[in-house]
């Protein structure tokens, strides 16, 4: 996610309190206007690429629109889910209840998109959907909880489409039961990687997504991937970004490329990304596995959480059981396992 000009580089409360203070009154003001993306067919089908899991109690649907490219993921959770979010790097940009943000509590859905600050008007239409749905019930406890998070999508792109309202609200309606799409569709159409090196080329990468399951317990990691650092496979190999044209070799960051980087490293980087399970788990538990698990995926994405990043991770809890088989490091580790795998197949496709 950018950062404004005028913001320090240490100023990283900057990015998560003032800039969204203002920010989604001002990008909805901004996006009630005519633009050309409200005009669009947007595509919502899952694409050639998708995962397929068992894991109840979600639904996953996408917003496509090929023009930019860009649009949304919105991942719904039909009886609510226990959520807490892990924020790093120098900009974060997310939206949605204040007790997320701080302990953890109860969500509706989750909107992840493209159009960087922007593109936070489209957890409004979610949320304006899911209101339609309850026949505009105002209750205290019917009130549609719905948090968004965004990525700076225009690096690889020449257009400026931006995902609004009609997207969450078209992704929403296409979400399904047991199917992530994977690549570049949603929130991944206009994602890439490795961005460090000048002399070296960035590459589109997307949406990934891996499920697992031991004993009782299973896990669906979903991952937008948008980082200034290129993606490693299990063998320290750079299998995305940092791509020399001339040879087709990607290359790690090693101390002879570090000297040809530039003092500033590019703006406008972003891994959003969702870890689920159907263990049932406090909001502290929640918090300690979001950590853990967001700082695992600096082995798949390299470098990470940088002053120029703006990860998210929201770690949340959609069932009931009880697993003495797995205990919480167990978990961590398979739920750290599984970002990779996610991380591995964000380009799938592309």
């Amino acid at each position: 996610m950018r950062r404004p000009a005028d913001a320090s580089s240490d100023d990283v409360s900057w990015s998560r309190r003032a800039l969204l203070g203002g920010g989604l009154a001002a990008s909805a003001g901004f996006l009630a206007r005519p633009v050309a993306a409200q005009e669009a067919k947007l595509d919502t089908s899952p694409g050639q690429h998708v995962l397929r899991h068992g894991l109840k109690g979600v639904r996953i649907g996408v917003a496509t629109d090929p023009r930019g490219p860009t649009g949304c993921t919105v991942i719904e959770f039909p009886e609510r889910a226990l959520v807490a979010v892990d924020l790093r790097g120098g900009a974060p940009v997310v939206s949605g209840p204040d007790v997320v943000r701080e302990r953890g509590g109860p969500l509706d859905a989750l909107c992840f998109s493209g159009g960087s600050l922007y593109g936070l008007g489209a957890a409004d239409g979610v949320a304006r959907e899911l209101f339609h749905r309850r026949k505009s019930a105002t209750a205290y406890d019917e009130i549609a909880l719905v948090a968004g998070a965004v990525i700076y999508d225009f690096g690889l792109r020449k257009t400026t489409v931006l995902p609004d309202g009609s997207f969450g609200r078209a992704a929403l309606l296409a979400a399904k039961e047991g199917v992530v799409p994977l690549g570049g569709r949603g929130a991944g159409a206009g994602a890439s990687v490795g961005k460090w090196f000048p002399k070296l080329r960035p590459e589109f990468a997307g949406q990934g997504a891996a499920f697992r399951e031991a004993s009782r317990t299973q896990v669906l990691v979903l991952s937008v991937v948008n980082a200034l650092g290129a993606i490693v496979d299990r063998k320290g190999n750079v299998v995305r970004g940092h791509l020399d044209p001339k040879t087709g070799e990607r290359y790690p960051v090693t101390g002879a490329e570090l000297a040809q980087t530039p003092s500033k490293p590019p703006q406008g980087n972003t891994t959003l990304t969702l870890v689920l399970t159907n263990r049932a788990l406090s909001a502290a538990a929640l918090r300690q596995l979001a950590k853990e698990v967001h700082t695992s995926m600096a082995r798949a994405i390299h470098p990470f959480h940088g002053l120029s990043d703006g990860d998210v991770l929201y770690a949340a809890s959609v069932g009931s059981v009880q697993d003495a088989r797995v205990n919480a490091y167990q978990l961590a580790a398979m739920a750290s396992e599984c970002a990779w795998d996610a991380v591995l197949t964000s380009f799938r496709g592309r």
